[in-house]
């Protein structure tokens, strides 16, 4: 069986949030968000190594209030960088000598479900490079200086989540190549998308799999838990 070690960047400035605590830190119906997102994958056997990357900033606050959590969920802390793509070459610096795969999730995505991570770290351990999307509703337009210069097939693209997981060796081909290029990315899936002959595969994901960027996001995540609390036969 391969091993999975799992990145969760939570270095972002949570500018979006417009909140005295950033996202990932934030209470969820009594556990912070970050918890709720690392939790999916703390039982599975393959995942052999978890960091979460924190700004150096708050990582003081991090440590004292998470500490015992740290401990008890055998949790790495990476230091976060100016930007994503610094952030997850700092937690690459740490994996241990039998990873053999990375997952990368946002630490903000705390309703990620176990059957979509299944179906992305398998296809991942096939093809060596998978990600999760889903297919947008909308209509998409292509606009250049608030006017519209084309309308996009929508069954062509889809809206990426996470996790995103990749061979180590190719994330770390995809890095090394991106730095010599001076290009960051927005994702890591868009650097190693970049390197010849890699194709990246796209696993169906869910609406429910929510980003939390900002306060209506937390209402939202509010009341998926409440759903979840709720009978089955009530749903």
């Amino acid at each position: 069986m391969a091993n999975f070690a799992v990145i969760f960047p939570a270095a972002g400035k949570s500018s979006r949030y417009r909140d005295k605590e950033k996202k990932p830190f934030v209470n969820l119906d009594g556990r912070a968000v970050w918890l709720r997102s690392v939790e999916q994958f703390l039982s599975r056997s393959e995942v052999v190594q978890c960091i979460i990357v924190v700004s150096p900033d708050d990582q003081e606050m991090f440590r004292r209030r998470f500490g015992a959590n740290l401990v008890f969920m055998n949790i790495q802390i990476a230091d976060g960088g100016a930007e994503r793509f610094e952030s997850v070459a700092n937690a690459l610096a740490l994996l241990k000598p039998e990873v053999d795969f990375v997952a990368v999730h946002d630490a903000v995505r705390p309703f990620v479900e176990r059957d979509i991570i299944e179906k992305v770290i398998a296809e991942a351990a096939a093809s060596g490079a998978a990600i999760v999307g889903i297919v947008p509703v909308d209509t998409v337009k292509q606009v250049h200086r608030n006017k519209v210069r084309s309308t996009l097939p929508r069954e062509r693209l889809v809206l990426t989540q996470t996790p995103q997981v990749f061979r180590l060796d190719l994330l770390r081909q995809a890095f090394e190549k991106a730095r010599q290029d001076i290009f960051i990315g927005t994702d890591e899936s868009s650097l190693v998308e970049r390197l010849e002959q890699v194709e990246v595969s796209v696993v169906l994901g869910t609406d429910r799999n929510i980003k939390i960027t900002k306060p209506t996001d937390m209402e939202l995540a509010r009341l998926y838990l409440a759903l979840e609390s709720l009978p089955l036969e009530t749903h």
